[in-house]
């Protein structure tokens, strides 16, 4: 057989041997590089046998280089959590990492996540003066909503935070600010019709009545709102109408568009923007409020709902609070 002939024959040969599998880089077998020795770690009170080896290497190499979500402590988290160091949140960082891998983020995602829930510099300050409220007071969890009465978003949101407030009625302070989107036609009025009912000390009432009728809300069917909540209607619509009234709701959406918000619901806990963690809202919620009660080193066992409405409180503008059964 010619040189020739010989090389070609060599060639179909390794091509051949090269094409009965396809391997990731790393794997062995056959020409492929060696398989690299990739560290993994343990961690103290943490379970990790449920990941692949993978996720398992994923997850060791970011708590082995985030460093720790308190300032005070420049070290990794593993060190953290291993040491025993004096930070909080260190033990249930790790876990939010290895909850963020198992549900098949990428690790630009979760560090984003990382950041965006531990970083102290991702809290922000929310003007909460004059803000309809519900809960107690002195509440380790402060929720705060932007939300529009149109928006359907918001109403299938809203039974879930009823449920999960209730759950924790005595740890949660409710606030609802008003962004009311272009998109919606009705969304402005329906705000305005709600700031009018809040000077009245009926401010819950209507937020419920408002969600529950959204796809009805003509400036008719928001006068039958008003009347069957109890409103005096003369007063109703001059607040409604008023200048006072179109300012209250035109900071709301100000101090909306100053926390960079596009859209609706956008929730607030504890200053931070909530968001959804790629399960079930109320999955997500749940989990969230719990971490925050742990990293506040209190009790987090939900309790029943209760079949009543949690203390509500809204202070209005130009006004006194106002408070609703």
């Amino acid at each position: 057989m010619s040189p020739k002939a010989l090389a070609v024959a060599g060639l179909l040969a390794l091509t051949s041997s090269r094409l009965t599998t396809c391997r990731s880089p790393g794997e062995g077998g056959g020409d492929a590089a060696q398989p690299q020795t990739q560290k993994t770690v343990e961690i103290k009170g943490v379970d990790a046998s449920a990941l692949t080896a993978r996720e398992r290497t994923e997850w060791s190499d970011e708590v082995s280089h985030l460093l720790a979500p308190c300032p005070d402590q420049a070290v990794p988290l593993a060190q953290c959590v291993n040491e025993n160091r004096p930070c909080r949140a260190c033990a249930p960082a790790v876990r939010y990492l290895l909850e963020q891998v198992q549900r098949g983020k990428t690790r630009s995602q979760m560090e984003t996540a990382y950041r965006e829930r531990f970083a102290p510099d991702q809290v922000k300050n929310i003007d909460l003066a004059d803000t309809p409220s519900q809960g107690p007071a002195d509440a380790p969890i402060v929720i705060v909503e932007f939300a529009d009465f149109e928006c359907p978003a918001c109403g299938a949101m809203r039974p879930i935070l009823e449920q999960v407030i209730g759950e924790h009625q005595d740890k949660i302070r409710f606030f609802y600010k008003h962004f009311p989107l272009g998109m919606h036609q009705n969304a402005e009025k329906a705000a305005r019709v709600a700031v009018a009912a809040m000077k009245q000390g009926k401010f819950w009432e209507m937020h419920h009545a408002l969600f529950e009728n959204q796809t009805a809300l003509s400036s008719e069917n928001m006068e039958k709102l008003a009347q069957g909540i109890g409103l005096d209607m003369a007063r109703f619509r001059q607040d409604r109408d008023s200048e006072a009234t179109a300012d209250f709701v035109a900071k709301n959406r100000k101090q909306g568009e100053a926390l960079n918000l596009s859209g609706t619901p956008s929730i607030f806990i504890n200053g931070r923007k909530f968001g959804n963690g790629g399960g079930e809202p109320k999955q997500d919620l749940e989990e969230w409020i719990t971490l925050e009660l742990e990293l506040q080193g209190g009790p987090v066992t939900p309790k029943p709902a209760p079949k009543t409405a949690p203390s509500s409180s809204a202070a209005a503008p130009g006004g006194s609070a106002a408070r609703t059964p």
